[in-house]
């Protein structure tokens, strides 16, 4: 089993710079891609960025240069440093991790912008 932990979240002032972590514990002998993605009140879950094994990243239109998606393989952790963060930004963050082939969700860590 595997479980993720997400970190980080909170009230945030609007060009405000958070950064999220999300660590993984279990049963791993190695995480694939890792990725971070957000839901809005009233919305669907949106793909934020994913990273592969290697730290090959990709972002979404709506964060590319603006979030940066890291990885630590040691530690099995990933992370999200967010930039001029806005209100649109607001949401739950989550972070999802690859095992053997099967997707595990964290579950969720709530980041408020304040304007």
């Amino acid at each position: 089993q595997v479980q993720l932990v997400e970190s980080g979240g909170g009230l945030v002032q609007a060009g405000g710079s958070p950064r999220l972590s999300c660590a993984a514990s279990g049963t791993i002998f190695s995480i694939n891609d890792m990725g971070w993605y957000r839901q809005a009140p009233g919305k669907q879950r949106e793909w934020v960025a994913t990273i592969t094994e290697a730290s090959s990243p990709n972002y979404a239109d709506a964060v590319k240069g603006r979030f940066t998606i890291s990885r630590d393989n040691a530690k099995n952790t990933v992370y999200l440093q967010m930039n001029s963060l806005n209100p649109e930004d607001a949401a739950v963050y989550y972070c999802r991790g690859v095992v053997a082939f099967r997707g595990y969700w964290g579950q969720g860590t709530q980041v408020t912008v304040s304007s």
